[in-house]
Parts: C-alpha cells; structure tokens; sequence
C-alpha cells in the first residue's frame, strides 16, 4: 500500500511540473472555461445620458497596470479554429457577449487575421467613437441610420446571438470565420436566428433605436476572443473599406486597457473645488474628464472620474 502511495506521489509530481510549462498564445498557463447561464447577461450597456457601453468587469479589467515583457519572443501565426487552446471550440453560448475570461492586454504572440470579403454593415456617419464616456468604456462606434434600414454581416460566419438585450436592445452577434467576432445593436427587427449561418453581406438586422439608445444608430462592433478592437483601427468608415487586407493583432491592439481609471463618489458637503483638492487635480480636468461645467449640480451618491 506504502508502495503503491509513493508511486502515485511521483506521477503527481510529474503531472504538476509539465502543468507549469503549459504555455499558450494568450500568455496565460491555464485557460478556464466557465459555464455560463441563461440567465447570465455580459453584453454593453448604452447609457441614456452620455451612450456609453460597460464590459462584465470580471474579464474585460481596465485597471491593468503591468506591461507585457518587451523581451519575450513574438510568435506571428495565422487565425486557425483548431489552435489557440480551440476556445472557439470550446465556448458557445447564445446568452453571453464575452464568455471567454480572457484578457488579451498582455497576449504573448501576434495573430493575423484574413480581412478580405469584409461588407461594410452600414455606411453613415460616426456619431460616437470607441473611447471612454465619463467614467464607463464605450466599445464600440455608433453610426447614424434610419430606423428600418438594412444592416449586413461584415464577414461570413455563424450567428451566435440574435436576442433582446437590456443595454443592446435588439442586437446580433456574429462568429466570423476568420476568427472575429462582430455586434450590432440597437436593432428595430432581427432577421437572423442563432445557429444560422450568413455570409458577407447578408442582410441580418434592420436599424433602430432600441434598448437604451438616444436616436436610431447602429451601434458596431469587433472583437477578438471576446476582447473589443477599435472599429476606425480597422475601417474606413467614409469609404466602408478596410484599412489593410490583414489584421494584425497583438498587445497593442489592446493598450486601451492599461488606462488607469480612478473614481470618487460625491459625498454630502462635496464641491468640485474639495475634490479636486482632495484628488490631486483641478476642478477644469474633473469638468473635462467627466463632460460637465463648474455650475452642474453634484449629485450625491454619483461616481466622478478623477483620473
């Protein structure tokens, strides 16, 4: 029995080095998966006030603080379904935007993506960049439309959600075969189910002004392993041409996430001038960050971005 102990030590001990030298393109040593359920919603939320969009921020963490090591080798490889640990094979879900747990602010290698074939879903005006929206992360671009115009699938691939979303409102989320993902919110109807398979150009969804939304626009955007990209890095959204017919993807392509964000919430007797005192800044730069003026009434209990 002694024997028998000893012998299932060793091989444990073995299993746990190799375990340790597991390494991915994600820079992460183990990749967990979780179950997800129907009751889960990750998708963005469009704010009334200001359209801003906010991430799950379990997975999708801004306040990130460390860089990636500048002297590790880049491995450049092209998007395959059958690599990269098989997360596309791993994870469906037809209830959540980004199930994937994974942040991509320090991935190791460069992935290049096949941008050929791209329709452009809509051509109109930008009306709202990717960025930051006072103190949440808009990750996406709005473009105007009309309600009931037709927006099309940028690439081919599977549909993997078409549902209402509090934040969304009517939205699609598409799987591209090219390893991308793409969203398009605010939907008047949805012409598309899960499960179904378009290709480039397809007509999945009419134009709306749904879920919180102020003013029919298209709200458009990409991803990659569920981490968002810059829509106008990509596409030129004058002409609905890409910028290059290869993506490539790296750490920088996600940089937007080591911003350090600090916030305050406004107390009972709080002005502008004590905390920005209080925060180190000035009482322009808290106008600034947060859009408003040195007259806007603060309201207790609300969050002020201070940096």
């Amino acid at each position: 029995m002694k024997r028998f102990l000893l012998i299932f030590l060793m091989l444990g001990t073995v299993f746990a080095v190799q375990s340790k030298e597991i390494d991915n393109i994600f820079g992460i040593e183990n990749v967990v998966f979780e179950e997800t359920g129907a009751n889960t919603e990750y998708e963005n939320d469009d704010d009334d006030d200001d359209e801003s969009d906010v991430d799950n921020p379990e997975t999708d963490s801004l306040a990130i603080n460390n860089s990636a090591d500048s002297t590790q080798m880049v491995h450049t490889q092209w998007f395959d379904e059958n690599s990269y640990e098989g997360v596309y094979n791993h994870v469906w879900t037809n209830f959540d935007v980004n199930p994937y747990n994974i942040n991509l602010y320090k991935m190791k290698d460069t992935v290049k993506i096949d941008m050929s074939g791209y329709t452009h879903p809509f051509l109109g005006r930008i009306t709202s960049n990717f960025g930051m929206r006072t103190y949440r992360w808009h990750y996406g671009t709005d473009v105007k439309l009309l309600i009931g115009d037709t927006i099309r699938s940028a690439f081919d691939g599977l549909v993997r959600i078409s549902k209402w979303g509090t934040g969304y409102g009517y939205y699609v989320l598409v799987r591209h075969d090219n390893g991308l993902e793409t969203i398009y919110g605010h939907c008047s109807q949805l012409l598309v189910e899960p499960g179904t398979y378009v290709r480039s150009g397809d007509p999945i969804a009419l134009g709306g002004n749904t879920g919180r939304s102020t003013g029919s626009h298209l709200h458009y955007e990409i991803r990659y392993v569920g981490n968002a990209i810059n829509p106008v890095d990509v596409v030129d959204f004058e002409t609905g041409l890409v910028k290059d017919s290869v993506l490539v993807i790296c750490d920088k392509t996600f940089k937007y996430k080591g911003v350090n964000l600090s916030y305050y919430t406004i107390k009972k007797g709080d002005n502008l001038s004590s905390i920005a005192k209080r925060s180190g800044t000035t009482v322009s730069k808290l106008c600034k960050l947060n859009n408003i003026t040195p007259k806007t009434v603060l309201k207790i209990g609300r969050k002020l971005r201070v940096s």
